[in-house]
């Protein structure tokens, strides 16, 4: 697999430095060089652009600016010398940050990261239901990327910004810094079902449902009013 890639920079050193970095990386190519987030804006409308390496702080727009417009199929790795924003970036499609100055294999491993991230998300989409029970995810919890499988979660809490992930294998949950909506998006529909505007939870972990109750190993996830038809139908037609 190769990913296209831009690097934006108003530092020309960097830009440079960037660029020398991508060419010695055999699956990334790189597609499109900007000094300005302004200018790599106007170009990206309909190009096909898998990561971005992206300097923060640059003016008129901002990498973090940028960065919120940029369709979720792009993926970023920041680029900055400002360690404030670390937190910031997981909001966006922030796969790694990388603090100025770094090296070769730093900038390799962020990569490498992206490179997995697009395998998963191919291999998943073009998987069977049963295979797919063996894919994973990733996601950031305590400034790194953990991958998780599918079949070890057990269901996950909404919590405003946060979510709340809890896995058969550990017993405090990993929490993460993503809507309940967006990672409902990802997990694939045949095993996991949103039952309140709180939760989601994994059809195969369920124990038992008592009236309006599921109940997951010794955790009780309340159904939500709106969600009580929609779930009572996918229930009878796997039964």
């Amino acid at each position: 697999m190769v990913l296209n890639c831009w690097i934006v920079d108003d530092e020309p050193l960097a830009l440079s430095l960037l660029e020398s970095y991508v060419q010695r990386v055999p699956f990334l190519k790189l597609t499109g060089k900007y000094s300005n987030a302004l200018s790599a804006m106007k170009h990206i409308a309909g190009e096909k652009v898998d990561v971005i390496f992206l300097d923060i702080q640059m003016p008129e727009v901002s990498g973090m600016e940028f960065a919120r417009v940029i369709s979720d199929s792009t993926r970023i790795v920041f680029t900055t010398a400002f360690s404030q924003y670390a937190v910031e970036g997981y909001k966006v499609n922030a796969i790694d940050y990388l603090l100025k100055p770094f090296s070769f294999s730093e900038f390799l491993a962020a990569a490498k990261k992206a490179l997995s991230w697009f395998e998963m998300a191919g291999a998943s989409k073009e998987q069977t239901p049963s295979e797919r029970e063996k894919v994973g995810f990733y996601v950031k919890s305590d400034y790194k990327l953990l991958h998780l499988l599918y079949e070890d979660i057990l269901y996950i809490e909404g919590l405003k910004d946060y979510v709340k992930i809890y896995t058969e294998n550990d017993p405090k949950p990993i929490l993460s810094l993503m809507s309940l909506k967006s990672l409902e998006e990802t997990l694939p529909a045949d095993r996991f079902t949103r039952v309140h505007r709180s939760y989601i939870i994994h059809r195969d972990k369920i124990t038992s449902i008592q009236k309006n109750r599921i109940t997951i190993g010794k955790k009780q996830v309340p159904i939500g009013e709106t969600y009580r038809k929609q779930f009572k139908e996918i229930v009878n037609n796997e039964q």
